[in-house]
């Protein structure tokens, strides 16, 4: 019996542009991921360096960007958070049926950016529907790492059997099967997380 609902955030309830990143970063030099960016882009995910130094550190790869021009095309892939998921969310957590619990890879740039579209009101109201609210820079962990799903697990003395975990990340979700979470990999522009009970 599934007891526990673990969510991700991007694209399953904020809608993202991933692709706008890279396209607004090309303005500035950049060409393609290389394991050094990567390597900044991981870090300043889990925590591990502030903005001021992510953005310093890109600003040495892209000496022609501005600080502004950084945070822009970093922030583009942030947009809208549909108000009838936002529904969703709170009638799931009025009904009191499960313990939810948001877990998503995101960064001090992000978290400012999505709280500037939503409105700080709505987003507290998000916020304020989940047992637990985790934010990989704040953890200093990140998905797929076996160890953030053990984490969230152990901190809540959840049964890895009775939870359920919705990510639009193939890694993401096959990693937390590994350890017995049941998981549904929900496929961006064909599903929509306000169908869930379909699939627990």
């Amino acid at each position: 019996m599934i007891k526990n609902i673990i969510f991700d955030f991007g694209d399953i309830f904020i809608n993202l542009d991933k692709k706008a990143i890279f396209q607004e970063m090309a303005k500035f030099g950049f060409t393609r991921l290389t394991p050094e960016i990567n390597s900044i882009a991981n870090s300043y995910e889990k925590g591990l360096i502030s903005s001021t130094e992510f953005i310093d550190k890109l600003n040495i790869i892209f000496p022609q960007a501005t600080t502004e021009k950084i945070i822009n095309a970093w922030n583009s892939i942030i947009l809208d958070f549909p108000e009838y998921r936002l529904n969703f969310i709170k009638d799931l957590a009025k009904e009191k049926s499960h313990k939810l619990f948001l877990l998503s890879n995101t960064n001090a740039l992000h978290i400012e950016k999505v709280i500037e579209n939503m409105g700080l009101d709505r987003y507290h109201a998000f916020k304020a529907c989940f047992h637990k609210f985790y934010l990989s820079h704040e953890i200093n962990l990140r998905k797929p790492n076996e160890d953030i799903y053990t984490f969230v697990l152990k901190e809540n003395n959840l049964i890895a059997e009775e939870t359920f975990f919705i990510d639009d990340t193939k890694e993401n979700t096959n990693t937390a099967e590994k350890i017995g979470i049941k998981s549904w990999n929900l496929l961006v522009g064909k599903e929509d997380v306000i169908n869930l009970k379909k699939h627990l």
